[in-house]
């Protein structure tokens, strides 16, 4: 198994490891922020944020690397089922910034079985990452007006860079959507690794806000 000699797939696979390495890093950076309590919130946000660099981290292995297709479907399989668990925790997180803690426990079994379906489905409807597009983009979707909602009643600090971020996400699926976006910055990056970049540019955003959320929207303390 040697590396692959295309150019856009070893900038593909280059960012996804960028990528997995910055939301290792956001993932603890929010569990670490306010004090070393482990609370449901931030017990959430910091598996959602490691979901999406174990994702992208094997994503690196499977772009990066000439491998027989019977392993490189295995490695999507991890990355389908890693990216499923990286939004459904991401919708529980909204759900408990919205109304606090009891409520997210419950959604949490919820999201978990919606998360199962989703990894059910790709494995039964291979090299179909459109369902993945879909998925993404309805969670997003929901989350961006939640966190508009908790912006413009003042109720949540960092809400509103949270929103920003997801917006950024969301302009990053479309990118990846396209399949069709090519750019050349010294390497020829497509668009896989126009995504990652993108979705690079919200992590920062995403550790800051939800940091700052240390008072939720039904006023109980992390």
């Amino acid at each position: 198994m040697g590396f692959i000699d295309i150019p856009t797939e070893q900038t593909t696979a280059f960012t996804d490891l960028i990528l997995s390495a910055l939301a290792v890093i956001t993932a603890v950076y929010i569990a670490r922020r306010g004090g070393r309590r482990e609370t449901f919130r931030k017990v959430i946000w910091f598996w959602a944020f490691q979901f999406l660099a174990i994702a992208a981290a094997v994503g690196a292995v499977a772009h990066g690397f000439e491998m027989p297709g019977s392993l490189n479907d295995g490695l999507w399989n991890i990355i389908n089922f890693s990216l499923g668990m990286t939004i459904a925790l991401f919708l529980v997180g909204t759900v408990r910034d919205l109304k606090g803690d009891e409520l997210s426990r419950k959604f949490l079994y919820v999201m978990i079985a919606v998360s199962l379906i989703f990894f059910i489905v790709t494995v039964l409807v291979p090299d179909m990452f459109l369902v993945f597009i879909i998925y993404e983009s309805i969670a997003m979707l929901c989350a961006l007006v939640t966190y508009l909602f908790l912006f413009f009643r003042k109720s949540l600090p960092g809400s509103g860079l949270i929103a920003g971020a997801i917006l950024i996400t969301m302009i990053a699926a479309g990118i990846q959507a396209t399949e069709t976006l090519m750019i050349t910055l010294i390497w020829e990056f497509d668009f896989n690794g126009i995504f990652h970049m993108v979705q690079m540019a919200a992590l920062p955003f995403f550790a800051t806000g939800i940091s700052m959320g240390g008072v939720s929207s039904t006023g109980s303390e992390e």
